[in-house]
C-alpha cells in the first residue's frame, strides 16, 4: 500500500463519518460506521500493507517494530482532512493498525447530544471529575467538549497529560498546555508528579491508569484544582468501586473519605442505537451531595449510589436509566434498545408499560 491510496482510505473514512479504520491482514480494510463494521472492496491486506501502513504513521520509524515490540498509541494528522489516534499492535506475526476518527473541530455539547448539566460541571472551580464508560463511548470526545467549554469561558492556565495527544484545542479564553507522553513527557506519573509546579487551574489525564496517578489526582483535587479524567469503568458505582480497589486494603477506608470530599462529579456514557440510524448517547449524570458522600464513604452504602443519583435531579443528577426512559418518550429510541441497554431492565420496562 502506498501513500495515495492510505490518504485515499482515510479521505473515504472521514468523508462517511466513520469513527474507526481497520487494517488487519486478510481482511480489505475496514471503517466502523455508526457502530457497524463496513469493509472496502477490494483485496485483503497483506502483511506488507500492514507494515506500511504502520510505517506511514511512524513517520518512517521502523525501530519502533524491533525487538520486544507489543503495541503502541501515535496521533497522526493529514492536513486539511483530519486527525487520528493510531494504535500498532502484533497479531500472528504481522503488525495490525486501528485508526479512531479526530475531527479538527471540537463539537459542542448539544451536538453531541450531552446533556446540558456537563457545561456547568466543566466550569466548576476545584474537584475531581471523572469521565467513563467502556472503550469507544465517546469518553474522549466529551472531554474534548468539556475542556474546550470552559477554554472559551473561563480564563484559566490548562495543562493536558495525554498518550496520545487528540483534540488540538484553539487559542481562546484560557491558556492551554498539551504534553504528549513519550513526545513530551516519560510517563502519566512523571508528568504527574511535576504539573503542581506548573501553575495549573485545570489539570486534564487522557486515562486514570494505576494507583500513582489517582492518588496524585485526588492531592490536585484537595488542593484547589479541576481535575478532569477518564475511567474505563461502566457507572459511577462501579468506578468509585475500581478506584478505592486500586489501594490495599488497610488504605481504602481513608481513601473513601479523600473520594467522597474531592469527588465532584462523574459521566458514564452507552452509546445506543437511534431509531433511523446512528447512535446516541444514554447518559449517567452524577454530581456530589451529603447523601452521595456518604454512600462513597461506606462501603456498605455504595450500592445506593444508583438511588441518590435518581434523586438529585435538581442538581442535573440522572441515572442511565432515567435517560433512556426519556429517550423512549420522545422517540429517539426503540424500547427493545433500551432494554438491552438498561441497568434494571425488569424496572425499566414496568415503567414503560405503567408509567
Amino acid at each position: 500500500m502506498n501513500e495515495d491510496q492510505f490518504r485515499g482510505i482515510l479521505e473515504t473514512a472521514v468523508r462517511n463519518e466513520s469513527s474507526d479504520v481497520h487494517f488487519e491482514v486478510g481482511y480489505p480494510p475496514i471503517f466502523r460506521i455508526r457502530g457497524d463494521l463496513v469493509g472496502v472492496k477490494g483485496p485483503p491486506l497483506t502483511p506488507a500493507d500492514t507494515e506500511a501502513v504502520a510505517l506511514m504513521v511512524m513517520k518512517g520509524e521502523p525501530d519502533y517494530f524491533d525487538g520486544d515490540f507489543d503495541e503502541l498509541d501515535r496521533s497522526y494528522a493529514i492536513p486539511g482532512l483530519s486527525r487520528f489516534r493510531a494504535n500498532i499492535f502484533k497479531q500472528r506475526g504481522a503488525l495490525g493498525v486501528v485508526l479512531r476518527v479526530i475531527p479538527f473541530n471540537i463539537r459542542p455539547f448539544q451536538d453531541l447530544n450531552l446533556p446540558r448539566v456537563l457545561a456547568d460541571i466543566a466550569l466548576l472551580p476545584r474537584g475531581l471529575v471523572l469521565v467513563t464508560g467502556a472503550t469507544g463511548m465517546g469518553k474522549s470526545t466529551t472531554i474534548a467538549s468539556m475542556v474546550q467549554h470552559l477554554n472559551v469561558k473561563r480564563r484559566a492556565h490548562v495543562v493536558t497529560i495525554e498518550d496520545p495527544i487528540e483534540f488540538i484545542y484553539p487559542t481562546a479564553k484560557s491558556l492551554v498546555i498539551q504534553r504528549e507522553v513519550g513526545a513530551d513527557t516519560r510517563s502519566f506519573q512523571s508528568a504527574l508528579r511535576s504539573v503542581l509546579r506548573q501553575d495549573p487551574d485545570v489539570i486534564m489525564v487522557g486515562e486514570l491508569r494505576d494507583r500513582e496517578s489517582m492518588d496524585i489526582c485526588l492531592k490536585a483535587a484537595e488542593t484547589g484544582h479541576l481535575v478532569i479524567t477518564s475511567v474505563h469503568t461502566v457507572d459511577a458505582r462501579r468506578t468509585v468501586s475500581r478506584l478505592v480497589g486500586l489501594f490495599p486494603a488497610e488504605e481504602q477506608a481513608s481513601i473513601r473519605l479523600r473520594l467522597s470530599e474531592s469527588l465532584a462529579a462523574t459521566v458514564s456514557l452507552r452509546l445506543l442505537k437511534a431509531k433511523g440510524g446512528g447512535l446516541v448517547p444514554a447518559v449517567e449524570v452524577m454530581r456530589s451531595t451529603r447523601s452521595i458522600q456518604e454512600a462513597i464513604k461506606d462501603s456498605s452504602k455504595t450500592d445506593d449510589l444508583e438511588h441518590h443519583i435518581s434523586q438529585a435531579s435538581e442538581l442535573g443528577c440522572q441515572s442511565f436509566d432515567q435517560h433512556i426512559l426519556e429517550m423512549v418518550k420522545a422517540g429517539r429510541i426503540t424500547e427493545s434498545a433500551a432494554l438491552l441497554h438498561a441497568s434494571n431492565p425488569a424496572d425499566l420496562q414496568r415503567e414503560m408499560s405503567f408509567g
